[in-house]
């Protein structure tokens, strides 16, 4: 069996073989090396008192840089110089920003801000850019989110950035509104003490700031009454829900009318 000359160079592109298996060589191990000094690094920054968001930003920069560390020493081992390569990719990045194309650079420079500032967190429930989800991660080019059906949405950082940001689950405590109409025939002295007393009783809705009700409108077929409620953020929903629950039999045990929209038609012969 004939062996294989490792210095025989591959027709048309003057390489050896030995410097092909050399750079792929390099790719593998370098790669793989990428991602564990990435994952000490990682695990480093985790035990400081660095936001989790902020970890992650750094760890996803820093094996950007080893990536292209990685590569440029591949290629220089197949004989190529390194300070053409940078050369060329610089000419192709300037190619790049000549055809207006400087998002990659700005959403680069948004992630760095979005990481820096925190007007979101990793876990934090929020809307931007008229997406609504869980943080995940801000990448170098895009901040990760997950809907609450579980879709995962990714929106280019400077998009977020330059977008109203509202944080839903920053603050401690919020406020849980509760829509409901009633007739017109009610006696709101008596409607409103109950929707209270519903309030008062669930146990995770607080005390401070104090629960109120309100008319909110006289609409066309009722009167209609918020029931505001603060509770701790984790349990906004689970109150939110029982309020809307509660409010409903409690209206109905008490015979309070809750009004449905009605049209009367009258026709006329003649």
């Amino acid at each position: 069996m004939a062996m294989i000359d490792l210095g025989q160079e591959i027709p048309y592109i003057s390489i050896t073989i030995f410097q092909v298996l050399t750079a792929i060589i390099i790719l593998i191990v370098g790669l793989i090396a990428a991602k564990l000094i990435t994952a000490v690094f990682k695990k480093q920054l985790g035990k400081t008192k660095l936001p989790e968001l902020v970890v992650e930003f750094l760890a996803r920069f820093l094996s950007s840089l080893l990536y292209v560390m990685v590569i440029l020493i591949a290629v220089s081992a197949v004989g190529v110089v390194v300070g053409s390569v940078v050369l060329g990719l610089s000419a192709v990045i300037g190619l790049i920003l000549g055809f207006g194309l400087q998002d990659t650079m700005t959403n680069l420079l948004a992630g760095v801000w979005l990481a820096a500032l925190r007007p979101i967190d990793k876990g934090e429930v929020v809307k931007t850019n008229g997406e609504t989800g869980t943080v995940d991660a801000i990448g170098m080019m895009a901040t990760e989110l997950l809907s609450f059906d579980n879709k995962f949405i990714t929106i280019p950082n400077k998009l977020v950035w330059g977008s109203v940001i509202v944080n839903y689950t920053r603050m401690p405590t919020r406020r849980g509104d509760v829509d409901v109409g009633v007739s017109y025939g009610t006696d709101l002295d008596r409607a409103i003490p109950i929707a209270m007393d519903t309030m008062k009783k669930h146990s995770l809705v607080l005390g401070d700031p104090e629960s109120v009700v309100v008319v909110t409108e006289l609409a066309d077929s009722s009167v209609n009454l918020q029931l505001r409620a603060w509770s701790k953020t984790d349990d906004y929903w689970t109150v939110k829900g029982d309020l809307t629950k509660g409010i409903f039999e409690a209206f109905k045990r008490e015979g309070i009318e809750i009004p449905f929209p009605q049209m009367d038609v009258h026709l006329t012969q003649q």
